[in-house]
């Protein structure tokens, strides 16, 4: 750059909002969005979470009515969370052909068809008495390679019930190399793999915990999720998921960890995917609530943020309110 003030005026092109949206260096598509979904078995009505306010635990009809409306604003695709009635030890539940959440995939897949990216999460913490995200052994840590078995069983259940995209998020040590293998040897090699690469040990998932009632009975999940200190190992974990066959990898959260993003879309060249999870959520709508911030430019500011930092697709409980507004 030669030109110096006065003939230099970066502000010219700030002048009219005409002229900040065609030189904007990011943009926001309804595609980019990705709305996760709670479906409960065994209620009549769908249930407010408390600390998300808009977000529910939805029966079978009001998450088709809710899937319905998020498609015909636009967005990219959904991931369904499950709430089984009934709880135990092994998760038994994720992978019953008529668990809550192949009921529902059944439900949205004849509903929807081929509209929209129809996702599941995989994981045991909402499927266990215990709260935690695999099998126990008996001193009541996690057995890795237990676990895997499991999570394999989960990805050939939800297959066959017709999703489109797992996202196994319970960081087991070689759950994706288990889930690749257990799809391709069930038939179901079309089936694509969002890891939960670099999910961090978070404050920010306690509203998600009431919502997928999947809060640890005792102890906490710092033995296989990440250290918020720690980037270099993130970067390990995404090229590790993708040597054992991830289509996609994320970053869990987005907001507080947008140099993870950036460290991650600078390494990979698949998609990189962002979570902006349940506590992000909280906090903007409780400060609006309050009359602190101003709701709408502050949620678009945060999705703004995360595609800046280079995620291709951001998760979000907002996915179908900004796809209407940016429509």
């Amino acid at each position: 750059m030669s030109a110096q003030f006065p003939v230099a005026r970066p502000r010219r092109l700030r002048r009219t909002p005409a002229l900040r949206r065609l030189v904007a260096e990011t943009r926001l598509a309804p595609a980019d969005l990705v709305l996760p979904m709670f479906v409960k078995e065994g209620i009549g009505e769908p249930q407010p979470v408390s600390s998300m306010p808009g977000v529910y635990q939805h029966t079978r009809d009001s998450l088709r009515k809710a899937a319905h409306e998020a498609v015909e604003a636009g967005v990219g695709g959904i991931i369904l969370f499950g709430v089984p009635a009934e709880k135990d030890g092994a998760g038994s539940a994720a992978d019953d052909p008529d668990g809550i959440v192949q009921l529902a995939l059944r439900d949205l897949n004849a509903d929807l068809g081929d509209a929209t990216v129809i996702m599941t999460d995989l994981c045991l913490d909402e499927y266990t008495d215990h709260g935690h995200c695999g099998v126990l052994t008996e001193s009541g840590e996690i057995d890795n390679d237990a676990t895997l078995e499991r999570y394999a069983s989960i990805a050939v259940a939800q297959a066959e019930a017709g999703t489109a995209v797992v996202g196994p998020s319970g960081m087991m040590d070689g759950q994706v190399a288990a889930i690749r293998a257990a799809l391709d040897g069930a038939g179901h090699s079309g089936i694509a793999v969002m890891a939960y690469s670099a999910k961090y040990a978070s404050a920010y998932y306690g509203p998600f915990r009431e919502a997928a009632e999947c809060a640890p009975r005792f102890g906490d999940r710092a033995s296989h999720q990440q250290d918020p200190a720690n980037v270099d190992e993130s970067l390990r974990e995404v090229l590790l998921d993708l040597d054992e066959g991830a289509d996609m990898v994320m970053v869990k959260p987005a907001g507080a960890y947008l140099d993870v993003v950036r460290r991650v879309r600078d390494t990979v060249d698949v998609p990189v995917v962002a979570y902006q999870v349940s506590g992000e959520y909280a906090m903007i709508e409780a400060a609006a609530e309050k009359g602190w911030i101003d709701r709408e430019r502050t949620i678009m500011e945060s999705l703004l943020s995360i595609r800046r930092a280079g995620a291709d697709i951001a998760l979000t409980y907002w996915a179908t309110e900004v796809a209407r507004r940016l429509s």
